[in-house]
C-alpha cells in the first residue's frame, strides 16, 4: 500500500515532536495531519464519511506514523478504533458521532461507571482513567455496570457502552507518564449524566447496522493488533536513531573497537524485530483472510495471533533495551531524540494488551 505520508510530512511532525514531548499536547499541525487524511475514521462506514480500511491495511498505517512519532501513532490508533462502534450504534447517532471532518472518540474499556435505568434511558456516573485524546476528542465512549434490582439469571452484572458530548464529561488532567507524554491520556469524570438509550450499545450484540469484515474480528486480537503495530513502528524509529548516533560518533567511538561492537548489536537487534515484524503480518493476514472469506477462527489461530502481537511487541522493546546501554551518556537526556523514543516504546509497551503473562 502507498504510504500516506510524504518526507515533508515525516520532517515536520517529528520537528513538532519535541516541542509536543515538552508540553504534553499535539501540535495543530499533528492534529491537521490526521483530519486531512481522514486517519480518525479508518473503520468508520463511507456511508458516514469514513475510510473503511481492513485490518492488515490500518495495522501497516498505524506502524508508519508510529515510525514518524510515537504520540502521532498513538493517536491516530486510538482515535481510529473508536470507528469499530459504529455498527453497533443506530445511525442518526453515529452519523453525528462520526460525519464531522474533525470527529474522534476518546473512551475508555474498563467498567469504571455505573447506570440507572430512567425513563427514555440511563443516569449514569463515573471516573476511566487513561483516556487517549480526551481534550480534542469530539464524544467519548465509557463502559458502565447497570443497577438493578435483584440478581440476573446467570448471575452476572450487565454492562454496556455509553455514548457522552462533551459538555457532560469533566477531564481530570492527570497523565503524568514518562513516555507518549503528548496523547493527553487523562482520566474522565461523568456525574449524574442522562443518556438516551438509542446512544447505549454493546459490541458484543448480533446486530449490525453496517457491516464489513473488520466489525466481526474477535476484538481482543483486534485491539491486540493495533497495538503491536505501535511497538513495531516505535521500535522501528528506534533503530533508525541508534544509526544515526552511531554515524555521529563513529570518529570518537572508533578506538578500543567501541563502534563496531555497538554496530554489530544495533544490526543484530535491528534485524531480530525485523524478522518479528514480518512474522507479525504473516499471521495477522492470515487470520484476516480467513476470516474475511466467512470462516470461523478457532481458538488455536486466535491465540496465535495473540502470541505473535505479544512477541512483537517484546522483540522491539527487548531490542531497545539491549541497545540503549550503548548508546552513550547522551541518550540520557530527555531532549535527546533516541531518549524521547525508548520513553515512548516503553510506555506503549506496558499496556496490557501487549504484556504476555506467561513465558514468551
Amino acid at each position: 500500500m502507498m504510504t500516506l505520508f510524504t518526507d515533508e510530512t515525516v520532517k515536520a511532525v517529528r520537528e513538532q515532536s519535541i516541542q509536543a514531548d515538552r508540553t504534553g499536547v499535539p501540535t495543530r499541525l499533528m492534529l491537521d495531519t490526521v483530519y486531512e487524511q481522514g486517519l480518525f475514521k479508518l473503520f468508520v462506514p463511507e456511508a458516514l464519511g469514513g475510510r473503511m480500511c481492513s485490518l492488515p491495511d490500518a495495522l501497516r498505517i498505524y506502524e508508519e506514523a508510529s515510525r514518524i512519532d510515537g504520540n502521532f501513532g498513538w493517536l491516530i490508533t486510538i482515535g481510529a478504533g473508536g470507528g469499530f462502534f459504529a455498527p453497533f450504534i443506530e445511525p442518526p447517532v453515529s452519523e453525528r458521532m462520526f460525519a464531522p471532518r474533525d470527529a474522534v472518540i476518546a473512551g475508555s474499556g474498563t467498567a469504571g461507571g455505573t447506570a440507572k435505568r430512567v425513563e427514555g434511558g440511563y443516569v449514569a456516573s463515573g471516573r476511566w482513567k487513561f483516556c487517549s485524546g480526551s481534550t480534542h476528542a469530539t464524544v467519548f465512549t465509557a463502559n458502565c455496570i447497570i443497577e438493578e434490582e435483584g440478581a440476573r439469571p446467570d448471575g452476572n452484572a450487565e454492562v454496556r457502552s455509553f455514548v457522552f458530548w462533551p459538555d457532560q464529561v469533566h477531564i481530570v488532567r492527570d497523565w503524568n507518564a514518562f513516555g507518549l507524554k503528548a496523547t493527553e491520556s487523562h482520566t474522565i469524570e461523568v456525574t449524574e449524566a442522562f443518556v438516551p438509550e438509542e446512544m447505549t450499545f454493546s459490541i458484543f450484540s448480533d446486530h449490525y447496522y453496517y457491516d464489513h469484515p473488520v466489525y466481526r474480528y474477535p476484538f481482543l486480537q483486534f485491539a491486540q493488533a493495533t497495538f503491536a503495530a505501535v511497538a513495531a513502528g516505535i521500535g522501528r524509529h528506534f533503530f533508525e536513531e541508534a544509526r544515526e548516533v552511531l554515524r555521529q560518533k563513529r570518529e570518537a567511538w572508533q578506538g578500543a573497537d567501541r563502534y563496531e561492537f555497538v554496530r554489530q548489536t544495533v544490526e543484530r537487534h535491528e534485524e531480530r524485530l525485523r524478522h518479528s515484524v514480518a512474522e507479525f503480518y504473516d499471521t495477522v493476514n492470515s487470520s484476516w483472510s480467513r476470516h474475511a472469506a466467512g470462516n470461523e477462527l478457532s481458538d488455536e489461530e486466535l491465540q496465535l495471533v495473540s502470541r505473535q502481537c505479544h512477541q512483537t511487541a517484546r522483540a522491539a522493546l527487548q531490542g531497545a533495551q539491549s541497545v540503549f546501554p550503548y548508546m552513550g551518556i547522551g541518550a540520557v537526556m530527555e531532549d535527546a531524540p533516541i531518549n524521547r523514543i525508548w520513553r515512548d516504546l516503553h510506555t506503549a509497551c506496558q499496556h496490557s494488551l501487549l504484556v504476555p503473562f506467561y513465558e514468551m
